[in-house]
């Protein structure tokens, strides 16, 4: 019984790592048209894995290490792109998705 269950928890997890790279390939392979810079596929990169939380312009200033402008920017850029998009849920702070 114990090694059955093993096995199938073994499944689960390697099913879903398998939907997070389809996921994650799909997302790239849709937007391949486009220009992005180093902050922004750093970004999207942990989006698409294990980001927790809200994506915020201070987040994303935090994490790639740039002025709060040069954030918005990259964060606009994307928005016109279609990759991401403010989220409906309203709070203190604007927050965004990925589409």
């Amino acid at each position: 019984m114990w090694f059955l269950q093993t096995l199938e928890q073994s499944l689960i997890a390697a099913q879903e790592t398998t939907d997070k790279i389809i996921s994650k390939s799909g997302l790239w392979q849709t937007h391949r048209q486009y220009a992005l810079n180093d902050r922004q596929v750093k970004m999207l990169n942990i989006l698409l894995t294990d980001f927790y939380g809200k994506l915020t312009t201070k987040k994303w200033e935090t994490m790639t290490k740039c002025p709060i402008d040069t954030a918005l920017r990259d964060i606009n850029d994307l928005i016109e792109k279609g990759i991401i998009k403010k989220s409906v849920a309203s709070g203190r702070s604007t927050s965004y998705e990925l589409v």
